[in-house]
């Protein structure tokens, strides 16, 4: 073989060399794929979207629904050139869909908290229970009554920790306002029993949990009333938009007269099996039967109502697609050494709207978190929609909409803490936590780029 012959093979074989190395993925210290985040390739060149669930389903259904309502040209709820039918559609509809008797439109999820609270007597002097782990309204509701948030731990569940439950009861102790978070569900054969010892009353946000179920029965539907949100992120969506639910008649009216200025009009009357008209009223369908209390403005338009009508419709196809993909990512990973999947209370009936991992660590679970978004399969902290209340400045400080409110004027209010040192449990908790949300039109090739990121960053930080 000639002199030449031999340079030339020798660098092919060199320039082949050096193409396999940099076409074949670094190798981390246990002879895993190195991290994107240390230089190696990201399981996918392109970040997965953040999704939001029901509008996702918008269609020509939502559309159809709106034509029909914008033709009508009665766009108020209760009257208008021809009978309105959008809104009390939806009522009815989603009442069944929930398995109760009465289902209140409202215009926001926070609404529908305000009134469900008042339905309940809820006022000053009052203590009502919230977890620590929850959305703001869940407190601004309860210093609008001007009673006194009282917060409780949660527990690994992420939802309220029934023994520390019991331990936040005093005599002064209302209601008891569990949350069903991103999808989750809470304890509520515990917290049911432990208001029942004591003669309290629950009302059930599940405003982020919208077609949950708990041991067969829908969130929502198993306090003595439920809430709902219809914001953009949520399961369903009109952009805004809210719902009461309850089995109970008399805090059904509550809510009604709360919701809109304090009477009961006719369509309401019909729901309630009401034959007679206080007060006067007329019985027209812009009479409200005769004002008995003091009553808001929340009312729901008919467009809201139209749009919620084809999302109601869709809820069963939306919700299986989220459990079927929350399984098949489960599925994958659970067996993985030291990989601690957040304990359910119903795992069948929960949505699965997140992948959520507890890490032994906040440390490790920051570098967990920087590691996936590096992977292109973006985490964040704790589990979606949900804020550590009592660590927030304007919580801790313990602001009201007046320096006489009662809320923080008695001794009891004067003496509540607030802060990180209130829930300690709860911070912890939410520190060590790690959240994927799962979009709900993923693809299978999306949901095994989740499966493969979580595979190489659990491998990589293991050894």
């Amino acid at each position: 073989m000639k002199k030449d012959d031999v340079s030339e093979m020798s660098r092919r074989t060199f320039l082949a060399t050096v193409s396999a190395a940099a076409s074949a993925p670094l190798l981390g210290a246990a002879g895993a794929p190195a991290l994107a985040m240390e230089g190696g390739n990201p399981v996918r060149s392109t970040p997965l979207t953040t999704n939001y669930e029901g509008a996702n389903f918008i269609g020509v259904e939502e559309k159809t629904e709106l034509d029909e309502a914008v033709e009508t040209r009665s766009l108020f709820r209760f009257y208008g050139f021809t009978p309105p039918k959008k809104a009390r559609t939806f009522e009815e509809e989603f009442q069944n869909l929930m398995g109760v008797k009465y289902a209140l439109g409202v215009t926001s999820g926070t609404a529908a908290l305000h009134v469900a609270i008042n339905a309940l007597g809820v006022g000053p002097g009052d203590e009502v229970i919230l977890p620590a782990e929850t959305w703001h309204s869940d407190y601004n509701a309860i210093i609008m009554t001007g009673a006194l948030p009282v917060f409780c731990e949660i527990n690994e569940s992420f939802a309220m920790d029934p023994d520390d439950l019991k331990r936040k009861i005093t005599p002064h102790t209302k209601v008891i306002m569990p949350s069903h978070l991103s999808g989750t569900v809470a304890d509520m054969d515990r917290i049911m029993a432990i208001a029942r010892e004591h003669h309290l009353k629950v009302l059930e946000d599940s405003a982020e949990a919208i077609g949950a179920i708990y041991k067969g029965r829908r969130t929502g539907s198993i306090g003595d009333i439920g809430i709902y949100s219809f914001q953009t992120a949520k399961m369903m969506t009109s952009g805004e938009g809210g719902c009461v639910i309850t089995n109970n008649a008399a805090l059904y009216e509550r809510a009604i007269r709360f919701h809109d200025l304090g009477g009961v009009r006719p369509v309401f009357q019909r729901a309630l099996g009401i034959t007679d008209y206080p007060r006067g009223g007329q019985g027209t369908e812009g009479d409200r039967g005769g004002e008995t209390t003091l009553g808001l403005n929340y009312r729901m338009n008919e467009e809201t109502g139209a749009v919620l009508c084809a999302q109601v419709r869709k809820m069963e196809t939306a919700l299986a697609n989220h459990r079927r993909m929350h399984r098949y990512v489960t599925d994958k990973i659970k067996d993985l050494p030291g990989i601690h999947l957040r304990p359910s209370n119903d795992p069948e009936g929960e949505i699965g709207i997140s992948l959520d991992l507890l890490l032994p660590t906040k440390d490790l679970r920051d570098r967990f978190i920087k590691a996936m978004t590096a992977e292109n399969v973006t985490m964040s902290v704790g589990i979606l929609g949900t804020r550590n209340l009592p660590t927030m400045g304007y919580i801790e400080d313990k602001v009201a909409p007046h320096p006489n409110w009662p809320s923080f004027n008695t001794p009891r209010g004067k003496a509540m803490r607030y802060g990180a040192a209130c829930c300690p449990r709860s911070v912890d908790l939410k520190n060590r936590y790690a959240s994927l949300y799962i979009g709900p039109k993923w693809t299978d090739d999306d949901l095994n780029d989740v499966v493969s990121a979580v595979t190489k960053v659990h491998a990589a930080l293991r050894s």
